[in-house]
């Protein structure tokens, strides 16, 4: 079932999003087994993104290649773990986390890509910057050493409303546009997860994070916590 679920979605992006933008996808991995890791691997998948730093840490030794994403929340006090080993960190959240990961990447002698994090539908429930306010944000961090801001991370609300959806997606498409006639380092709107990404290409995003699409239904097995 994985290798006839990736095989099909990269056939489905192989035209890119409505800009004809190609599209990373990125396998979202939570609960899932090194063996089931490798397997999409194989298929071709070649982004792996995973939401618990304890899964990262160990895990990952265990998975063959891949590109490693963090598109979890992320406490201060686990981002030592990251550092040096997640190519991009997707969840950039908050002023105080930016200056841990900045801190720690120079202490390490390192740059980290970073995407930030933005609250697009203004929920509680959430973490990530404002949507008013994130292109202020990216312009403060993009000043921060030890830091690569590489583009913006959404999730969309669980609504039905499609336009409601697609219009948080122009705002977010608009805010990437923004930014990267600034900074041509800006590659990435990450943004759609397994039940909204077809929506989201279809407004612009060139990033998806897709798990059960990938994997099937998760299985949520009791870990202790790092």
């Amino acid at each position: 079932m994985i290798e006839e679920n990736v095989r099909s979605l990269l056939r489905q992006l192989s035209g890119g999003n409505c800009f004809r933008e190609p599209v990373t996808l990125v396998a979202a991995t939570k609960t899932r087994t090194p063996e089931e890791i490798d397997r999409a691997i194989a298929a071709g998948i070649t982004d792996i993104g995973e939401n618990r730093v304890q899964e990262f840490r160990d895990k990952f030794p265990l998975v063959h290649g891949g590109t490693r994403h963090f598109i979890g929340r992320l406490q201060l006090n686990k981002v030592k773990y990251l550092i040096g080993k997640a190519a991009l960190i997707q969840s950039l959240d908050r002023d105080e986390l930016a200056e841990e990961i900045a801190k720690r990447s120079l202490r390490a002698g390192l740059v980290s890509d970073v995407l930030v994090e933005v609250n697009a539908g203004g929920e509680e429930s959430k973490g990530g910057y404002a949507l008013p306010h994130a292109f202020a944000a990216y312009e403060r961090l993009r000043e921060t050493p030890g830091l690569r801001v590489r583009g913006f991370m959404a999730m969309l609300p669980d609504s039905s409303d499609t336009a409601l959806l697609g219009g948080l997606c122009d705002r977010m498409r608009a805010l990437y546009e923004r930014a990267r006639a600034e900074d041509d380092g800006i590659r990435y709107l990450s943004m759609g997860m397994s039940g909204d990404w077809q929506l989201c290409l279809a407004h612009g995003s060139n990033m998806i994070r897709l798990g059960t699409a990938i994997f099937g239904a998760r299985n949520y097995p009791q870990t202790p916590t790092l």
